[in-house]
């Protein structure tokens, strides 16, 4: 079964693809409305021994109707969200949006911030 993920940060990376699904995605350029980027410190000791950053921006849900996050979605099997969870730090989770495009995609944002 196919997933849409959109992401707006690392997952982009092909090296990160590569390493996370042994593949490069197929995605396109997409956007969220009403959501912003904030910064959020990651005590996720596994997340920071692969070497990412203390600090991220994570996405947050907004009223500002101004407010978008431009980013791709792409498109996964439900095992490859499976890995991309195992991947998010422990703070972070799973949510079902839809983008500018009218498509229907999980996104990951910090649990307290939706």
């Amino acid at each position: 079964m196919s997933e849409t993920l959109f992401s707006y940060g690392t997952l982009r990376k092909a090296s990160v693809q590569l390493d996370l699904f042994g593949r490069p995605l197929t995605g396109a350029a997409d956007a969220l409305e009403n959501y912003r980027l904030a910064p959020i410190e990651i005590t996720d000791a596994a997340f920071l021994a692969r070497g990412e950053q203390k600090r991220q921006m994570t996405l947050v849900a907004s009223d500002d109707g101004g407010d978008v996050v431009e980013g791709m979605v792409f498109e996964v099997t439900a095992e490859e969200l499976l890995v991309a969870d195992t991947y998010e730090p422990d703070n972070y989770e799973r949510v079902k949006v839809t983008l500018r495009s009218g498509k229907k995609a999980w996104i990951y944002t910090a649990a307290d911030s939706t």
